[in-house]
């Protein structure tokens, strides 16, 4: 993937640079010496507005419709890092992603300070233990973000959803919400240039990424009333209400 735009690359990239300096910074402030009772709070906190500036420097303009849940768990389709960005800047919020995402490049040290739950989904045991996590979450009051899918797609459909770490919505009343993600550019492919799926690399997409004039993204959310019995129903029910709002939501 060819970048553009050589001056425009450096000068966000370095503007990108400086932001995780400071999030180091203002972590070991704000963060580092919390509570462990408000710890997690803060680390959303943290997150969220450190996510805020990154979005800037990708003059990311973001239109939010429906309302947005400040608490529960919240199931979203996912199209790449960007999500993480998005997402975080809209509300304080506890990630939970597959565990190779910890060792990505930034998102994941992001993402490891921001109190995000990861999950080996290889592990049945695991697996059990995130939903442990969740429900631990759920009950102090927390945003739980879910991406069922289980990785990121081209945006074309919603892929089946993984329904191992739903039991925690099947299990409680806390407010179970949906939200559909997407992304628009004028100058490129949305799919190939921003959407992070497939064979893409890290550091040439999001070089290619930061050449861009602006991006649009647009999140929609709703609220959802259970109506399966069981996770695997509750998946299927999940990913329609998110196909109806995507449907909804094209920019």
């Amino acid at each position: 993937m060819m970048t553009r735009h050589p001056l425009r690359v450096t000068g966000r990239f370095l503007w990108f640079v400086g932001v995780v300096l400071v999030a180091a910074f203002d972590f070991l402030f704000r963060c580092a010496f919390c509570p462990d009772n408000s710890k997690p709070a803060a680390r959303a906190l943290w997150l969220q507005r450190h996510t805020r500036r990154v979005l800037k420097i990708f003059k990311l303009e973001a239109r939010v419709s429906g309302p947005v849940p400040a608490s529960g768990l919240l199931v979203s389709n996912h199209l790449g890092y960007l999500d993480i960005f998005v997402l975080a800047s809209i509300a304080p919020i506890v990630f939970v992603a597959k565990r190779e995402i910890g060792s990505w490049p930034v998102v994941g040290w992001l993402t490891q300070m921001g109190g995000t739950l990861f999950v080996d989904r290889e592990r049945r045991v695991h697996v059990g233990q995130v939903n442990d996590e969740i429900q631990a979450a759920l009950e102090r009051g927390a945003l739980v973000v879910l991406f069922p899918e289980g990785g990121s797609s081209n945006g074309q459909t919603v892929l089946p959803f993984k329904s191992s770490l739903l039991e925690p919505a099947v299990q409680s009343t806390h407010p179970l919400s949906v939200s559909a993600i997407q992304y628009s550019i004028e100058d490129g492919d949305v799919v190939q240039e921003v959407h992070y799926w497939g064979d893409h690399t890290f550091f040439p997409h999001l070089l290619n990424l930061l050449g861009k004039r602006a991006i649009c993204v647009t999140v929609r959310f709703a609220p959802v009333q259970r109506t399966g019995a069981d996770r695997k129903q509750l998946a299927l029910q999940l990913r329609e209400e998110i196909l109806k709002l995507k449907t909804q939501s094209t920019p």
